[in-house]
């Protein structure tokens, strides 16, 4: 080996060495040329990154914005479809003072809720049919039980006040009373 490195230093291998330099800078350069592409390529992505993070926090904005406003209007048109009722509430008993008849009152309270039932009806609210049928503890609370001849035993008697169903889901239990069967 001590010879080899002998002969690397002589005059005849001088023209060799340089060959052997110049191809290492060659390389060098190639590179040196490919590092400066991966890192302009490195640089251009973290740019684009940056826009899409910056393009996604806008849209995440936006979206809670939107959500805020949902929640906050998001009654405005069951609202809108009960003013009416409100209205005619309101010509009802401006109607009954200046007529002075019940029966004048009576007739426009029973169109108005009709109307209101009507606008209940479009939002998915029915009402909940209890006198009569078996007693169901998932649509109707008891407050009370009475013996009767007529109705068979845990059958609703009477309704005190109605119950709703949204879509499927219960809104509001009917109150009843219920049948404890025939009295001794």
């Amino acid at each position: 080996m001590a010879e080899d490195q002998k002969n690397m230093h002589s005059i005849d291998n001088l023209d060799d060495s340089d060959e052997a330099s110049s191809s290492t800078n060659d390389g060098a350069g190639e590179l040196q040329q490919a590092l400066d592409a991966k890192a302009d390529e490195c640089k251009a992505l973290n740019e684009k990154y940056l826009r899409l993070a910056a393009e996604f926090d806008n849209y995440k904005r936006l979206a809670q914005r939107d959500q805020r406003e949902q929640i906050k209007f998001g009654n405005e048109q069951i609202l809108k479809e009960l003013l009416p009722v409100v209205d005619n509430l309101e010509r009802a008993i401006k109607s009954a003072k200046g007529t002075g008849t019940v029966d004048a009152l009576t007739e426009g309270v029973e169109l108005t809720l009709k109307q209101l039932a009507g606008a209940l009806t479009k939002f998915g609210v029915k009402a909940v049919e209890s006198v009569g049928q078996a007693f169901d503890p998932a649509t109707q609370q008891a407050v009370a039980q009475v013996p009767s001849d007529t109705v068979p035993e845990n059958h609703v008697v009477e309704e005190y006040q109605k119950g709703y169903l949204l879509q499927d889901r219960i809104l509001r239990a009917a109150m009843v009373t219920v049948s404890t069967g025939a009295a001794n």
